[in-house]
């Protein structure tokens, strides 16, 4: 009897339906859709193009290297873009920020409280066993027999099921598994975000170490320069104002020296905070001009590549929970079936368990029909249905915030290094220039102005040229954000 009612159970359980809507993945961005920069005119692009090919022409670069550093470790295999770059420093602070960044860590324990909670609900779907054990005395009165008085000792094992027929519990799981999929790819935005950020920092700290060292060469150029006009003013060619002029000059290099240096150790106790460390000494790497030549960003992308991105991923799998949740709640209206027993041995003395005629056990099934709740569950369905269309929608805003992200951060891209070739160009000019000033101020041809109009000219366009290269590549590392990885 035991056997034909479990295969009775079996078989209503196997042949279940599950309630509530089926879930369809929405696309990210319709087939062939792509992110492109608008082309520039003919006439301008040859303009940029020329100008790109003569500043390196004129500037020592850094070749790459036929081997590439080695790749990060493998949670964060979706974050390689880093190699771009090829600075072992700035690989080196990813390893770190990974093991010990406390945002990293907390979502790690997020992703663990996800995945158990998902354990917990797919513990339902199977049957419920505990072990129960008893000892009681009791007293009974049977009309006029007089009272009848025994021990017992009960111990049995209690079984509890139920039926997921309607599917309530199995859209629970749907929904708590899709729960850990958000926080997965919520764990994946955070290290994006951090790994983006260390990228900023640390290219911030290459560029402010350039800074320094442009700063520093113009000061010792300067005072070469005062140390010329001291000279010629002891033997009477030039006046004290000349000498005042350039002492003024000598004052400007040093000031941003004083600053750059300033800038340089703040963002080195950003980039310890990030790594999730105390201030430390960070050497920076290779000059950003040896970086940008290695990067080729094409004028279009995929769009379809946006879904790699965490959020956007995020966001779709709470809109899949969303979904499945309704069911859970269509399916509390409906009857719930379960079944209950209990099987073990109840005697007057604890020696006597197990013993012949000792046995007891009951199986029950049951079944609860909700008739009158109030509209309570009704309600709780209406509630389930307005949070999966907010969750449709918040996905559909994560999805155009994306894609105004990827395009802003392509076209940052492209006119960046339209900005840093036409800087490069005016450098080189202007240390010709400034060579040119220098060689006839000594000859006696050219008058102090000429020469500190060269030189101020000089050392504002190497400073702009740092930045702008410090523009292109964090352009960069703000398309690989915003593509959620590389465009490859």
């Amino acid at each position: 009897m035991r056997r034909g009612a479990w295969a009775v159970a079996a078989g209503v359980l196997l042949t279940a339906c599950a309630v509530g809507p089926g879930y369809h993945e929405p696309a990210v961005a319709p087939a062939g859709t792509a992110l492109r920069v608008k082309p520039d005119s003919a006439a301008l692009r040859s303009f940029y193009d020329s100008l790109a090919t003569t500043a390196d022409s004129v500037t020592e670069q850094a070749r790459p290297s036929a081997a590439g550093p080695a790749p990060l470790v493998a949670d964060s295999a979706d974050l390689r873009w880093l190699e771009v770059l090829r600075d072992t420093t700035l690989v080196g602070l990813v390893r770190a920020a990974v093991r010990d960044n406390r945002d990293v860590q907390t979502a790690q324990a997020r992703i663990r409280e996800f995945r158990a909670q998902l354990g917990v609900t797919r513990a339902d779907l199977l049957p419920q066993l505990s072990a129960n054990g008893s000892v009681s005395t009791n007293q009974i009165a049977l009309g006029a027999f007089p009272p009848v008085q025994f021990d017992a000792f009960r111990v049995t094992a209690d079984l509890a099921w139920e039926l997921d027929f309607w599917g309530r519990i199995r859209r629970g799981v749907q929904a708590s598994r899709a729960d850990v999929q958000a926080e997965e790819a919520g764990y994946r935005a955070t290290l994006l975000s951090l790994v983006s950020d260390i990228a900023t920092a640390y290219l911030g700290l290459v560029e402010l170490t350039q800074e320094e060292a442009i700063a520093e060469r113009t000061l010792t150029s300067r005072r070469s320069t005062l140390a010329l006009a001291r000279d010629r003013f002891a033997r009477g060619v030039i006046s004290a104002l000349d000498v005042h002029q350039f002492e003024a000059e000598v004052a400007v290099p040093a000031a941003a020296l004083a600053q750059a240096r300033r800038l340089r150790a703040e963002r080195e106790h950003q980039l310890a905070a990030l790594v999730g460390r105390l201030p430390f000494d960070i050497p920076a790497g290779a000059e950003l001009a040896s970086a940008v030549q290695r990067v080729r960003v094409p004028d279009s992308i995929p769009a379809t590549l946006l879904g790699r991105r965490p959020d956007v991923q995020a966001a779709e799998r709470v809109y899949a929970g969303s979904v499945a949740r309704i069911g859970v709640a269509q399916a509390a209206r409906l009857p719930r079936i379960s079944i209950t027993g209990n099987y073990g041995s109840q005697a007057a003395t604890a020696g006597d368990l197990f013993t012949n005629n000792t046995e007891v056990y009951q199986l029950q099934g049951g079944i609860s029909v909700p008739l009158f709740t109030g509209g309570r569950l009704a309600n709780q369905v209406r509630v389930a249905q307005a949070r999966s269309e907010q969750a449709r929608l918040q996905f559909e805003g994560t999805v155009l915030q994306a894609f105004r992200e990827a395009n802003d951060a392509l076209v940052a891209v492209r006119t960046s290094r339209d900005q840093r070739v036409a800087q490069a160009s005016q450098v080189a000019a202007l240390r010709q220039a400034t060579e040119l000033a220098e060689l006839r101020y000594r000859g006696g041809v050219a008058s102090y102005l000429e020469v500190l109009d060269a030189q101020r000219g000089l050392f504002a366009a190497e400073l702009a040229l740092s930045q702008a290269q410090l523009l292109e590549l964090g352009s960069v590392v703000q398309l690989f954000r915003a593509l959620g990885g590389s465009w490859e």
